[in-house]
């Protein structure tokens, strides 16, 4: 599915420097690493604070502890995505709202956001799916109304551009009140182990934050609010700084493979190819409205597990993101939680199937998995 191996071959020299330095110097907890990056990053995404942190789901969690969030507290959040979104809130003893998703983008659905908010209601987290932005106008709309708090999680569409309704242009993560990602290994911009960070642009938000990742600690043993600790080692850092710089790059490359495999696909009624925000490839010289972290197929009148185990059998990798809802999942049942409200998660996890997508891949390797996948749905 990725191909991080070939991915470090072209930054080998840089990468390899660079931790021989972080493990000369010993500098391996909050080192100049850290803060290059996080200013770098900073940079990249015009946001007032990047705080780094161990990884993406302890950057969700703090996001949530740094509002002030209190038990009992209502989040709403998508049905359709990794458990880790709604995992946090059970953890802090917030109450998920878990609401439908839109059939073509896969992001959450602002109609059913809409339908969800009570007096309890504090947040809403758009999960920015498989590397497009969610319907940010219309959630940020809803949030000002209701006096809401928005917490993008931002884990898949590092890099990716939201343009308003009026044309305003931002990088995901930077709309909302406050946002995480993570830089696990297959992320588009990922390190060779766990990390993570926070965005805001909220000054109080982010001193508040940037003392909860370390023990609530401004001062050596002075603890002033309620912390854990998260933080970013400068070895992980290291190869953030040497990767950064390529990550428009990388994500131009992802989408270059979606519209190789788009084209592919084009004639095959029976495939429903990525939808992008504006029905685009994502292609156009402005546009970076998807960075494809996945790119995931909905296949129609198709035995979709047979699929998987065709391409399988063929050498090629596949995943099913996500094969159960989390209104199904054990952990977060819930007798509030109809099936009927959920018609289109449903449906897609009968029909999605990601294939490989990532920024090594080759003409040779898109024709072989996309001529297989034809293959099979064309009997």
């Amino acid at each position: 599915m990725v191909d991080l191996k070939g991915q470090y071959q072209n930054i080998k020299e840089q990468v390899n420097t660079s931790i021989a330095e972080v493990i000369e110097n010993t500098t391996f907890i909050n080192g100049p690493e850290v803060k290059t990056f996080q200013k770098n990053l900073e940079q990249y995404l015009g946001v007032k604070h990047v705080i780094p942190c161990a990884n993406g789901t302890d950057a969700l969690q703090i996001a949530m502890m740094g509002l002030g969030l209190k038990p009992g507290d209502e989040v709403i959040t998508a049905d359709f995505t990794f458990a880790a979104t709604v995992e946090v809130i059970a953890l802090l003893q917030l109450t998920p709202v878990l609401v439908d998703v839109d059939p073509d983008t896969f992001n959450i659905d602002t109609a059913a956001i809409q339908n969800a908010i009570t007096p309890k209601t504090k947040a809403i987290v758009p999960v920015h799916l498989f590397g497009q932005c969610a319907n940010m106008d219309e959630i940020m709309r809803l949030a000002k109304d209701h006096k809401l708090y928005v917490i993008e999680d931002n884990a898949q569409a590092i890099g990716a551009t939201y343009t308003s309704a009026n044309g305003h242009k931002a990088k995901a993560g930077t709309i909302g009140d406050v946002a995480s990602t993570s830089f696990f290994p297959s992320k588009n911009l990922g390190c060779y182990g766990d990390g993570g960070a926070i965005f805001t642009n909220n000054d109080e938000l982010a001193h508040t934050i940037r003392g909860i990742v370390n023990h609530g600690m401004y001062k050596r043993y002075h603890h002033d609010v309620v912390g854990v600790n998260s933080r970013l080692d400068s070895i992980q850092a290291a190869i953030l700084n040497a990767k950064l710089p390529k990550l428009d790059t990388y994500n131009k490359a992802r989408q270059l493979a979606a519209r190789k495999y788009n084209a592919a696909f084009k004639t095959i009624n029976t495939i429903i190819t990525p939808l992008t925000k504006k029905n685009c490839d994502g292609l156009c010289e402005l546009c970076d409205c998807h960075v494809f972290h996945q790119y995931t197929l909905k296949v129609k009148n198709v035995d979709r597990d047979a699929l998987v185990q065709h391409l399988n059998d063929n050498g090629i990798p596949c995943g099913v993101y996500y094969p159960i809802p989390l209104h199904r999942q054990k952990a977060y049942l819930d007798k509030r939680y109809k099936e009927e409200d959920f018609p289109v998660t449903n449906q897609l996890i009968k029909e999605v199937i990601s294939l490989p997508m990532h920024t090594e891949l080759d003409d040779e390797q898109i024709n072989f998995i996309s001529s297989k996948v034809i293959e099979f749905v064309n009997g």
